[in-house]
């Protein structure tokens, strides 16, 4: 990636900002919620229903605009409204990855997938209803009793594979609110995720979610690297790549794993948590390749990891995988529910820039580096990226602009050229300080795992 490229990120494509506004003035909305609609929200939801007025869902979003602000407000109405929301964000994610993909020099697929058009399930219907109060009552109104009412819906939702997927979301938005309950006392609300979720359930209960059908693959995966994301309850490790089978160009492609964890488990332990995947872990660690056997692989890229279907192979150097194929390599198309702004994780390859003030810096062209979300469960530090003069990363976006996320960096360490990759204590830390530190303090995952067995025996 070239300074020039760099420039081409440097402004923002024309309509974003507006409608970033448009979403802005709507999420703010809902933080007091829709009973009494005042005058603020009136505007927001005019700008709103302006946001799309060139679109097919001008007629509803009129329609519901009318009757949310005259007090009518129904599933179908605020569903028009979540419609719209996503509808926006869409479009600035298009405008963004256009932009990243005519910077970079990429290809990307088309979707193509039809969309699931079965009637929804009652329970999915129920689960409208919940969230239909939510947006009456707003963020601020959420109290115990409220988020309660979720419980049986949830619980049921649960127990229906087919709407495991909407269960999961739900799930875990009710706990993160019934965490924060009474909302009313909050001095921040965090309106953008929670509207983001709030919108993101409301579309999947109409079961209109892209199909999940994939296609079996065999052939070489060449890992890029891993970002770690860490949670108090869970761990999800996902491994961008390019994915090389016969007979067909190159294609991006992304492994994630995941596992419950309690908040004690931090650091290089949480690895352990992800043991079931080896020969994934293995590669990760060793930097080699991995051998596929029908694999499942779906239309937007994603690896639906089975270990039993993988073997770590020969050595493949990340860095030589960027060098080489990531710009050749085919972009994956983007689900229709997945188009928005935060999804946006393009792997990029860096080279020869310097830092200063915090910033990465090619030539004239500047751009911020995402130095506080460094995993703590690898060896990457910001002292060592600042230092570095080669970068495998995450190109990301955020409300100020484009950023990088790193995966790898390559350093002088006395004199000699050094690779650091988030992936490299999966197999356990290499660093003989941490390593010393992590035996010192026992083994968490081990010691809770036996107190978990003598508890199931009891």
């Amino acid at each position: 990636m070239q300074a020039v490229q760099l420039a081409a990120l440097a402004v923002t494509p024309d309509g974003v900002a507006a409608a970033l506004d448009a979403v802005g003035g709507f999420d703010t909305g809902l933080v007091n919620g829709f009973a009494r609609v005042s005058e603020p929200q009136s505007a927001a939801l005019a700008a709103l229903a302006a946001a799309v007025a060139g679109s097919p869902l001008a007629e509803a979003v009129t329609a519901a605009v009318s009757k949310v602000t005259t007090g009518t407000i129904g599933t179908d109405e605020l569903s028009a409204l979540a419609a719209a929301r996503a509808a926006l964000l869409g479009a600035v994610h298009d405008a963004l990855v256009d932009q990243a993909d005519t910077a970079m020099g990429r290809n990307r697929s088309e979707w193509s997938t039809e969309l699931d058009r079965a009637t929804p399930s009652p329970l999915a219907t129920g689960s409208r209803a919940w969230l239909g109060e939510l947006a009456i009552a707003g963020w601020r109104g959420v109290d115990h009793d409220l988020v309660a009412a979720a419980d049986q819906t949830v619980e049921s939702l649960l127990a229906e594979p087919a709407l495991r997927r909407l269960a999961m979301l739900l799930d875990g938005f009710t706990a993160e609110l019934g965490a924060c309950a009474p909302i009313a006392t909050m001095d921040r609300v965090p309106a953008r995720r929670w509207a983001d979720l709030w919108t993101r359930a409301l579309l999947l209960s109409w079961r209109g979610a892209e199909s999940a059908t994939s296609e079996p693959v065999s052939g070489r995966l060449l890992p890029l690297g891993v970002d770690v994301h860490e949670h108090g309850t869970a761990v999800q490790a996902q491994v961008h790549g390019v994915l090389e089978v016969a007979g067909t160009p190159a294609r991006r492609v992304l492994v994630s794993v995941a596992a419950a964890k309690v908040d004690t488990i931090v650091g290089p332990a949480v690895w352990q948590l992800l043991g079931a995947h080896r020969q994934l872990l293995t590669a990760l660690a060793e930097r080699r390749a991995l051998e596929l056997t029908e694999m499942p692989l779906t239309a937007t890229g994603d690896l639906l990891w089975d270990d039993d279907q993988a073997k770590a192979g020969d050595a493949a150097d990340p860095f030589v995988t960027a060098t080489v194929q990531l710009a050749q390599a085919q972009a994956p198309a983007v689900a229709p529910l997945n188009r928005d702004p935060v999804h946006i994780a393009e792997p990029v390859l860096l080279e020869g820039y310097r830092f200063r003030d915090g910033a990465l810096e090619l030539g004239e062209q500047r751009i911020r580096v995402e130095l506080d979300a460094l995993p703590s469960a690898g060896p990457l530090t910001p002292a060592g990226v600042t230092s570095s003069s080669t970068m495998i990363g995450l190109l990301r976006w955020d409300a100020s602009g484009w950023s990088v996320r790193p995966l790898a960096v390559r350093r002088k360490v006395k004199s000699a050229l050094t690779a650091f990759h988030n992936g490299d204590w999966a197999l356990g830390p290499t660093d003989p300080k941490v390593a010393k530190a992590q035996a010192k303090s026992g083994d968490a995952v081990a010691v809770l795992r036996e107190r978990a067995g003598r508890l199931l025996r009891n």
